[in-house]
This record gives structure tokens, C-alpha cells and sequence, in this order.
């Protein structure tokens, strides 16, 4: 017997999964069937916009991890620093100038000094710091009481733009400083210092957010308040629409519209993040330097730059997960908790595979309707937070690299 099943391993691991597959359907299908075709698409589409936002986490986590192989834990406390950044921003009656000329000077000399200091002795380089400053700061501390209007557009407020310059800059600034004087003094050594180095990081900015901005949750209206971009716009974005499906499904689905807009500024930022990946010489360094950073330094690479930027890059993905999350949330507001929100991204990362960005966005859109489902089949959030690492077992079973990973094969 032992020997048959020796000779049939292969045939007798596929016969367990169909039958694995079968009696799961079997298990579901009574509570599928309590449910009316119009609540299952309304969760499913609650899961893909839900996805969505998880996949802009996972793909933060994923392009630190390719760079630098390093699992980034502190990827949670980045996007709540971030949104606690652009709360301070938003919420200012007036920014001191000096304050965001402080701020602009310290991140554009960060990004500049990344490889040395020498290169701000470079007369083009030392003038384009100047004017990047100058920029940083007018759009930062600039805000006229009877808005700005641009020609084509008027804009009722320019808090928006006050909020999204502090926000980026402060952003960069803080994925150049993690890179700079954490990441960078572990080069050569073992990894497992780098990613005990995030878990401290992790715990380190929960406190100094505590302690800047309080434990008291902060209302953060994104979408649907009355500081609008554009007139007419963004207040509307606080109700539903309604798809017309009563003929189709027996009755009609709402769209809550901030989850949507959440939705689809995560897919913007997804594909522009691609695009710069793909197409792009910054893109093509980052790829070089996540195949093996000693070749991609011998080949004339500045694999320090490379690994600043990617960081930079990993920060801002982080902020526009972060201020998506918050935006989408039903209560508004935001805490220090949010934080935990990419601890339930990670099983995104490990499910698309680490280092895939296509998987990252899979990995996440089957996250977000595991989750919904889950709740509309059994409730309770200990489905909800249960379920997604069943599915994450699962998957990891089948294909321990992911769905999407590289299958590594090492040769002695």
C-alpha cells in the first residue's frame, strides 16, 4: 500500500484537493443560498473596492522587498504618519512659512545629499534645490481667502493643495530618513536585523504619534466636505448612487461613492507606480538593483540612490493607501490604530507572491472580497479577519512562492 501510494503520490495530492474543493462548496452552498443575487453583488463590489486598497498596501510592501529584501513591518506606521501629516495640513488655518520652508529644505536636501554631499556643490544641482525649495514652500504656506482661480477651473480652497505638497514632502522625507539612518548601516548584514529594525520603527512612530498629535481619534473628511477641489465635486461625494439592477438581480445596487473614488485613486496610483517600474531608467535601475544589488553596483549602478528612491517611493504608496483608508472608512477618522490596517495587507503580499506587483494587485482584490464574503456569509469579525488567512493556508499549500512569486531554485 505504501509503496502504491509512493508511485501515485502526484495523482493522490490532486485527487485530495478536488475532494477538499468539493466538500467546501458543498459546506457553503446552504449559506450561499440564503443570500439574494443583489446582496452578493453588492458585497462583491464592496470586496473589489475594499481590494483595491489593500493591493496599493501590499504594493508598498512588495517594492521595498524586491529592493532591498527586506519584509518593510513599518509599512503600517508610514501610511499613519502620512495621514496624520495631511490632517495637520488640512486642517491649518495658516501654514508658517517658515515652518514649511524648514520642512521643504530638509526633505529636498535628504533626497539631494542621498548618494553624497558632494553633489550640492554641483552649480545646476545647488540651483535646482533652490527653486524645488521655493516651490515646496509657496505651495505649502500659500493660501488666499477667496481661493485661486486658474482660468479653467476656480478653486473655492486651495487647502487641497496646502495638504497633498505638506503631505508628499513629508512623505519623502520620511522613507529618505528610514532608508538613510536605518536601512542603509545594515547593508551586509543579516536580514533579520533590517526586519527587526522595521518592527522597532513600527513601534517608535505610534509613539512620537501619540505624543505629537494625541490618542483622541481626529474627523478626517477626504471625500464630501465643503472645502471642495472643485466646486460641487467633492461635497457630493458623501452620498450613494444607485445602479439599476431590479429587473437583472430583483433589486438595486448602492454605490457608496467614497469607497469608489477610494477605488479608483488607488488603481491611478497603482498603474502610475507600473509605469514608472516598467518604463521608465529610474524603473529599470530598481529592477536591477531588486535582481542583485553587488552585480547591479558593479555594472556603475548608484545602488544607494536607487534604494532611497525606492524607499521614497514605498512612502508615498504608503500616504495614498493611508489617506484611501480613511477616506472610504464610514467613520471618518482617524487614529493611530490605523497603523494594523497593513498587517491585514499582508496576506495579500504573500498570496499575490513577494515579489510580484501583478500579484500584489491579485493578491488584494482576493483579499478585499474574501473579507466581504465571509461577512455576509457568517458575520462577526472573527470570520472576517479568520477567513482571509484560511484562504491564505490554502493557496500557500498549493504554491508556497504565491500565486504570482518566483519559484527560486539553487544549485550546488
Amino acid at each position: 500500500m505504501l509503496k502504491l501510494y509512493r508511485d501515485n503520490q502526484r495523482y493522490f495530492t490532486y485527487a485530495f484537493y478536488v475532494i477538499f474543493a468539493v466538500v467546501t462548496v458543498l459546506w457553503l452552498r446552504p449559506y450561499v443560498a440564503e443570500k439574494t443575487a443583489v446582496t452578493i453583488a453588492d458585497r462583491t463590489i464592496r470586496g473589489i473596492q475594499l481590494g483595491g486598497i489593500y493591493a496599493i498596501i501590499a504594493l508598498g510592501i512588495v517594492v521595498i522587498n524586491k529592493a532591498s529584501g527586506v519584509f518593510n513591518f513599518a509599512h503600517g506606521a508610514m501610511m499613519m504618519m502620512s495621514a496624520y501629516i495631511f490632517f495637520s495640513f488640512f486642517n491649518a488655518v495658516e501654514v508658517w512659512i517658515l515652518a514649511a520652508f524648514v520642512l521643504s529644505t530638509v526633505t529636498v536636501l535628504m533626497v539631494v545629499t542621498t548618494g553624497s554631499w558632494s553633489a550640492l556643490m554641483q552649480p545646476n544641482v545647488l540651483i535646482g534645490s533652490v527653486i524645488t525649495i521655493a516651490i515646496l514652500t509657496f505651495l505649502m504656506a500659500f493660501r488666499p481667502e477667496d481661493g485661486l482661480n486658474l482660468g479653467f477651473v476656480q478653486l473655492t480652497s486651495t487647502s487641497w493643495i496646502n495638504s497633498l505638497t505638506g503631505a508628499i514632502t513629508g512623505t519623502i522625507l520620511i522613507g529618505v530618513v528610514i532608508e538613510r539612518f536605518t536601512i542603509r548601516p545594515l547593508i551586509g548584514q543579516p536580514i533579520f536585523a533590517a526586519v527587526m529594525v522595521t518592527l522597532a520603527l513600527a513601534e517608535i512612530t505610534r509613539g512620537l504619534t501619540t505624543l505629537i498629535w494625541g490618542p483622541q481619534p481626529k474627523a478626517l473628511t477626504i471625500f464630501g466636505t465643503e472645502n471642495s477641489f472643485v466646486p460641487g465635486t467633492f461635497s457630493r461625494l458623501n452620498t450613494k448612487f444607485t445602479l439599476p439592477t431590479e429587473n437583472l438581480l430583483g433589486g438595486d445596487i448602492l454605490i457608496d461613492q467614497p469607497r469608489m473614488f477610494a477605488f479608483i485613486i488607488a488603481l491611478i496610483a497603482f498603474a502610475a507606480f507600473f509605469m514608472l517600474f516598467r518604463f521608465t531608467n529610474i524603473g529599470l535601475a530598481m529592477r536591477a538593483t531588486s535582481e542583485d544589488q553587488q552585480l547591479a553596483e558593479s555594472v556603475g549602478l548608484r545602488v544607494r540612490v536607487i534604494l532611497a528612491v525606492t524607499w521614497a517611493v514605498a512612502a508615498l504608496m504608503a500616504g495614498v493607501a493611508g489617506l484611501m483608508h480613511v477616506g472610504a472608512s464610514d467613520s471618518n477618522s482617524l487614529t493611530a490604530e490605523l497603523q494594523f490596517i497593513a498587517l491585514r495587507a499582508f496576506p495579500a503580499v504573500l498570496l499575490g507572491g513577494l515579489e510580484s506587483i501583478t500579484g500584489a494587485l491579485v493578491g488584494g482584490l482576493i483579499l478585499g472580497l474574501t473579507e466581504e464574503w465571509s461577512k455576509m456569509l457568517f458575520g462577526g469579525e472573527v470570520a472576517t479577519e479568520l477567513a482571509p488567512y484560511l484562504v491564505l493556508m490554502i493557496v500557500l499549500v498549493l504554491r508556497p512562492e504565491g500565486l504570482f512569486g518566483e519559484r527560486r531554485i539553487e544549485r550546488i
